[in-house]
């Protein structure tokens, strides 16, 4: 059975610091028998990282849309899975007011680090709680699931202005805070890309082979799932090189990286 040793031991061992900010997608049955299930992981990672933040993603973009524009963050259940719905409601963590991508933060400065969230106007913009992680230095553990739901990916897109990611039309969310006031969104832009037969997360997984090559990810062993540890700085430069590179869009459908875009690159972290 894993237990908060055996987290904080995966942690130091893989490069993480306590005083880092780290935003954790996770499959829970992929890590197998765990001591306390969801909060038992949440507890974990907390306490190792007692000068950091956790971040976990508690996002609501299945529900909260155009056709039903409301969010409650004391109320509104994440659409992700069992780890953002635990962690949405913790009284330790504080729920950012983000209507489609908000987060649960916890550790000391959890309450400045979210401020602002309602005037987001897309899901990652830059100044966001996802998109700050770059400033930050910050990490993404992808723990049992793959490129496909890391989440900071948008940030990039958004913070590197790749081309037909958001919705052209906006319309206005009605956010519920925890005082229970009621705000109003500005015009809000959900992800959309016209030239794909799916979100475009789902295409990131294309990545991976670069990622792995610049050094920007590893990939280690947490009880039974192979967890990919992610630098944020390494897959922003990353995905802005691949991108200098192209003459077409890279996740718009499955297919790998051209390795060309890539080996070249004198800054990877890689043996040779």
């Amino acid at each position: 059975m894993l237990t908060q040793t055996d987290i904080h031991t995966f942690l130091q061992e893989n490069g993480i610091r306590p005083d880092d900010k780290i935003t954790v997608h996770a499959s829970l049955r992929s890590i197998g028998k765990m001591e306390n299930g969801a909060d038992g992981l949440i507890d974990g990672l907390r306490t190792y990282l007692h000068d950091g933040l956790l971040i976990i993603p508690t996002h609501t973009w299945d529900t909260v849309g155009k056709d039903h524009p409301y969010y409650d963050v004391r109320e509104t259940v994440p659409c992700i899975g069992t780890l953002a719905a635990v962690a949405a409601f913790r009284k330790d963590g504080i729920r950012s007011l983000h209507p489609t991508h908000s987060v649960a933060v916890f550790g000391n400065g959890a309450a400045e680090y979210i401020q602002g969230e309602e005037k987001c106007a897309s899901p990652a913009p830059v100044g966001s709680c996802l998109s700050r992680l770059y400033e930050e230095h910050g990490k993404v553990l992808l723990i049992g699931v793959g490129h496909e739901r890391n989440t900071y990916l948008h940030a990039v897109d958004e913070r590197l202005g790749i081309p037909d990611r958001l919705r052209p039309e906006g319309f206005v969310i009605t956010i519920r805070d925890h005082s229970g006031k009621e705000i109003q969104s500005p015009p809000f832009h959900t992800h959309f890309t016209a030239a794909s037969d799916t979100c475009v997360s789902e295409y990131y997984p294309n990545y991976n082979d670069a990622f792995l090559y610049t050094g920007a990810v590893h990939q280690a062993q947490l009880g039974q799932a192979v967890v990919t540890v992610c630098d944020t700085v390494g897959m922003t430069d990353t995905v802005r090189m691949l991108w200098e590179q192209t003459d077409h869009d890279l996740c718009i459908r499955r297919m790998p990286v051209p390795p060309a875009y890539y080996l070249h690159w004198k800054g990877a972290q890689h043996d040779t």
